[in-house]
């Protein structure tokens, strides 16, 4: 038997690599993980994470003022931006010393650098090689910007997490979720925003009706949106940006940002040295146990670009950990997998969309239902919380659950456990709602809008 360093060695201290690391050290193996930005990859340090405090903080101008109706005088109140970044920023460092300290716990040795393949059993890092039995890569993806006049002028996501302060205006481009939720963020903090996205409705891939009533409500918290626009070019003029559309219209702000899309993270990596084949989009192409087509090189999470999303990566990892040490031969269900979109307010989603399920289903029946929700009614708000179920008519099988409104994924976290169990609308129709809740209403629809 050969003689390597390490038995596995992971580039890639995101989510998906830490999980497989310390699984697989803590089940005797003999592992190393390397990384040149920041441990716990895009989701702790410029993802998931931040955003959902940026999108807590946001939300206080409307808490606020629907605390009138409920005897609240709030006086007058204030925002410190730097306060926010400063205090993102130390909750981000403490969350970076954790998942240090799980990888040192677990065993696994943290390599801090850029790591490269050399050939199917050794990599390349700070100028040393090092053999691996197994090379696993986790390393993600990354912001993509399309190439226009003023390119330099835009920012994405990552450097919105650090701007110096907020501009009085901002253009968001972008139609995916990441442009939704920073578009109701800057909102939220003050910041006059304009959304364009080149396509008729953003979030493609969603339910059409929950597209739909986000839409309108973005549009009734005074977010501007712009359908079938896109920008051409880019100049700056003194402090300010003109965006120029396709159309010929120009639009002024102090920031532009772009969320359309991202890429993995696959260049200078010595991949093309070792073989390794990526598709289209520059993934890297795996079977169904995550093997690449060198058999001793898998990848996991966001850089094979399948279902990208952070606790499928974790499911990734430890799926594989046990299958090369654990004596476990098991896969990872992508079937009804839940997901949130954290806009203003927000998506929960899990299942089919009714498109999908006309598609799939000889008869389906539709339930829907639009209110207020009991927080808003001594509000001045008009802002509508809307569900919907999707029902196979033949098996009764829930198929689809989809919800917008405040904790949308909260409950959906919930619903999404009972549709994997299988539940029927007849088990919908029997549990007995928690009252006074938004979430009971998903017990309490009782006749179809439409089949």
């Amino acid at each position: 038997m050969a003689n390597y360093d390490f038995d596995l060695f992971v580039i890639g201290a995101g989510s998906g690599g830490v999980r497989a690391a310390r699984m697989s050290a803590g089940l005797g193996a003999h592992v190393a993980i390397a990384e040149d930005r920041y441990l716990g990859g895009t989701c702790v340090n410029v993802g998931c994470v931040p955003k959902k405090l940026f999108v807590y903080a946001s939300h206080f101008t409307e808490d606020f003022e629907n605390a009138k109706g409920f005897g609240w005088n709030i006086g007058s109140t204030d925002f410190d931006w730097s306060k926010l970044i400063k205090n993102k920023n130390a909750e981000i460092k403490r969350l970076n010393g954790v998942y240090k300290k799980i990888l040192d716990n677990s065993g696994a040795e943290t390599i801090h650098g850029r790591a490269t393949v050399v050939d199917e059993h050794t990599v390349e890092i700070n100028g040393k090689q090092i053999t691996a039995e197994r090379i696993l890569i986790a390393t993600g993806g990354w912001p993509s910007v399309p190439d226009i006049p003023g390119k330099e002028h835009i920012i994405s996501s990552n450097e919105a997490f650090f701007l110096d302060s907020l501009p009085e205006k901002i253009i968001i481009v972008g139609g995916g979720y990441i442009a939704v939720e920073f578009a109701g963020i800057f909102h939220g903090l003050g910041v006059d925003t304009t959304l364009l996205y080149r396509g008729p409705l953003f979030l493609r891939g969603f339910d059409q009706d929950i597209r739909e009533a986000l839409a309108n409500e973005m549009i009734k918290k005074g977010i501007n949106i712009k359908f079938e626009s896109n920008i051409s070019e880019i100049e700056k003029i003194e402090n300010k940006f003109i965006a120029t559309l396709e159309d010929g219209d120009q639009i002024e702000a102090g920031q532009i940002m772009y969320a359309t899309g991202r890429k993995p993270m696959t260049e200078n990596l010595g991949l093309e040295k070792a073989g390794i084949e990526l598709d289209k989009n520059n993934a890297i192409k795996v079977n169904d146990e995550y093997q690449t087509n060198v058999p001793s090189i898998y990848a996991i999470g966001d850089v094979t670009n399948r279902v990208n999303l952070t606790p499928v990566a974790l499911a990734e990892g430890m799926v594989l950990a046990k299958r090369f040490y654990g004596n476990e031969d098991k896969d990872v269900d992508y079937s009804n997998i839940p997901t949130c979109v954290f806009s203003q307010p927000n998506i929960g989603t899990v299942g089919l969309t009714e498109e999908e399920a006309r598609k799939k289903y000889d008869d389906i029946d539709i339930y829907k239902s639009s209110f207020k929700p009991m927080k808003l009614s001594l509000s001045d708000s008009d802002e509508k919380t809307f569900m919907k179920l999707i029902v196979d008519k033949k098996s009764d099988l829930v198929v689809g659950v989809h919800m917008l409104g405040p904790d949308a994924g909260e409950i959906i976290q919930g619903i999404g456990i009972a549709i994997k169990a299988g539940a029927t609308k007849k088990v919908f129709d029997s549990t007995i709602g928690i009252h006074p809740t938004a979430a009971e209403e998903f017990v309490t629809m009782r006749d179809p809008v439409s089949n």
